[in-house]
C-alpha cells in the first residue's frame, strides 16, 4: 500500500515520516514555507531517537498520475477548516473509490468527504506532536508515538481499514479497527473541548473550570442527540498513550496555530460542533459558544497563546447566563 498524506503538519508529518521510515511509498502534500523547506532539505523528524532528515517527496498540487496508482490511500490530515479546499483538490485528482482516511479532529469531516468519495474512514488520533517551524515536526511519546484507531464511515470495517491499520502498526503506532469509529471520535472531541481554553488562557486550563463546563455541555448535547460515547473502561488505551510523553510539549494543536499566527483555528469544528448540535437539539451551550467567539478573535488578531484570562471568560459566561435568564 502507498500513501498520500494531505497536510504534513504535526499529525500528518509524523505519520508520513514514520510510514516512510518503515519502507512505505509516501508523498506529502504541504504548502508555503513548510513545503519549500521539505523540498529543499527533507522533512526533519525529532523524537526520542533524535533528529533525522527524511527525503520524502513533497508536492503542492496532486496529479492523477500520483493519486490513481493501485493500492493508494489518502490520509487527510489538514485542520478541519481547510477540509473543503483539500477535498476539492482531491476530487479532481483521485478516483471516487480512493480510500480517504480522515485523521483529523472533530466529527464533521467524514460526512463532507463522503459526498465525493465512496470509501471514507474515520481515525481517532491520539498522537502528541508539534509543528511550529517550517520543515520540522516533533513526536513526543515513546516507545509508542501514538494511537490511531480506524473504522469505516459511518460504521463497520473492511480490508482497506485493516490494511491501513497494519501499515500504521508496522510504523510503530498502536492501531486497531473499530466498528463504530465515530463514537471514539466523539469521545476525543469531548476531551478536546478544553484545547482552545488552554491555548487562550495558558497551561493547566484545559482541565480547569471553563473547560469542564464546556465538556458538561458536550456530554449533554450528545446524550440528547442520541450519539453515544464509548464506556470509560473501553477508553483505557487512551489514558495509557496520553501518559507516556517523553519529550515535553508546550501546547496542543490550537496553541500551535496561535503560536504560528496562521490566522485561524479549528475551534469552530470542535467547540463549534457542540454549539451546532446544541442549537439543533435545543440544548444550551453558552460556554462552547463563548470559547469559539474568543478563539476566533485571537486567531484573527494574531494574538499569542495565553492572551486571555480564564477568570475573565468565566465572568463573561456568568454575566451572559444571568442576562439570558432575565430575558
Amino acid at each position: 500500500m502507498r500513501f498520500i498524506v494531505f497536510g504534513a503538519g504535526a499529525i500528518g508529518g509524523v505519520i508520513g515520516a514514520r510510514l516512510f521510515e518503515s519502507g512505505y511509498d509516501v508523498t506529502l502534500v504541504a504548502r508555503g514555507d513548510h513545503l519549500q523547506a521539505i523540498q529543499r532539505d527533507g522533512l526533519r523528524l525529532h523524537d526520542v531517537d533524535g533528529d533525522r532528515r527524511l527525503r520524502i517527496p513533497a508536492v503542492k498540487d496532486l496529479e492523477p498520475a500520483t493519486t490513481q496508482l493501485p493500492e493508494t490511500a489518502v490520509i487527510l490530515a489538514v485542520k478541519s477548516q481547510h477540509s473543503t479546499n483539500a477535498v476539492e483538490t482531491l476530487r479532481l485528482a483521485a478516483r471516487s473509490d480512493t480510500p480517504i482516511l480522515c485523521a483529523q479532529n472533530g466529527i464533521a469531516n467524514e460526512r463532507h468527504v463522503l459526498r465525493y468519495f465512496s470509501n471514507v474512514y474515520g481515525a481517532q488520533v491520539l498522537l502528541p506532536a508539534t509543528h511550529t517551524e517550517p520543515g520540522v515536526v516533533q513526536a513526543h511519546n515513546a516507545p509508542v508515538p501514538g494511537l490511531i484507531d480506524i473504522g469505516r464511515y459511518p460504521v463497520g470495517s473492511d480490508d482497506y481499514a485493516e490494511g491501513i491499520a497494519a501499515a500504521l502498526r508496522a510504523a510503530g503506532f498502536d492501531s486497531a479497527t473499530q466498528e463504530d469509529i465515530m463514537s471514539w471520535k466523539r469521545e476525543k472531541l469531548i476531551v478536546n473541548l478544553g484545547t482552545a481554553v488552554e491555548a487562550m488562557c495558558g497551561e493547566g486550563t484545559a482541565t480547569g473550570r471553563l473547560a469542564e463546563i464546556a465538556r458538561t455541555e458536550g456530554r449533554a448535547v450528545f446524550e440528547t442527540a442520541g450519539l453515544h460515547l464509548p464506556s470509560p473502561g473501553a477508553a483505557a488505551r487512551r489514558h495509557q498513550i496520553a501518559t507516556h510523553a517523553v519529550i515535553p510539549r508546550a501546547g496542543g494543536s490550537t496553541w500551535q496555530s496561535l503560536r504560528r499566527q496562521v490566522g485561524g483555528v479549528e475551534t469552530d469544528y470542535i467547540n463549534g460542533e457542540i454549539a451546532l448540535l446544541g442549537r439543533l437539539h435545543n440544548v444550551p451551550t453558552p460556554a462552547n459558544e463563548l470559547i469559539c467567539r474568543h478563539a476566533a478573535r485571537l486567531a484573527a488578531d494574531k494574538m499569542p497563546p495565553g492572551s486571555v484570562s480564564e477568570s475573565d471568560l468565566l465572568n463573561e459566561l456568568a454575566l451572559s447566563s444571568h442576562l439570558h435568564g432575565r430575558l
